[in-house]
């Protein structure tokens, strides 16, 4: 009778710890339908504030969130050893074109250890040259996003608060996808009206 309840125990306490830690409320698994790659991406339940922690551009210039106020903000961490983040790529960069850069930013951010060194000619020989990517190295960002898993990305509304995350490759080029950033979009313009 102790072993059955010791293995009762035991199995209750691996479901409550099966997901790991939770960063933010919201992070646990829905059980929605998922039909799409775009259904895996969690719209939390209220914005979840993040601290500015600076990563740095091209040219390494230091950058934190509070620089994009006003705007959607999509933040995708990704690295060139990753092929799920490297595969999302040109459907991320494919993504921006479809809103106009004064609602939408897209900041795509390299964890590569290596930084520019690395990713520069990576991009190149992807024929993604002018793709603008920022640098993480020090992965400083992992104050902020759990950085487990990649790809991962982590969407903020205009006044820089996490509203959305998904932590697993997504197809951006999904009708889904434009969809759910323009309801971002919307949705941050109505309550600055």
């Amino acid at each position: 009778m102790k072993s059955f309840a010791l293995a009762a125990i035991l199995a209750s306490l691996s479901v409550a710890f099966a997901g790991g830690a939770q960063a933010y409320p919201g992070m646990q698994h829905a059980n929605k339908p998922i039909e799409s790659t775009v259904d895996l991406i969690n719209v939390l339940p209220k914005t979840y504030p993040i601290e500015p922690v600076t990563f740095s551009d091209v040219d390494g210039k230091a950058v934190d969130f509070s620089q994009y106020k006003g705007k959607v903000v999509m933040v995708n961490m990704w690295a060139t050893w990753c092929p799920p983040c490297v595969r999302e790529l040109p459907a991320i960069e494919r993504l921006a074109t479809k809103f106009k850069a004064e609602e939408f930013a897209l900041l795509p951010i390299s964890i590569d250890a290596d930084g520019k060194q690395q990713v520069q000619p990576f991009l190149t020989s992807l024929g993604m040259a002018n793709f603008n990517s920022y640098y993480d190295p020090q992965q400083n960002l992992g104050q902020v996003f759990p950085l487990d898993t990649i790809p991962a990305t982590f969407i903020l509304d205009q006044n820089g608060q996490l509203i959305a995350f998904v932590r697993s490759f997504v197809d951006w080029d999904d009708a889904k996808a434009v969809s759910l950033i323009q309801g971002f979009i919307d949705k941050g313009a109505k309550k600055l009206n």
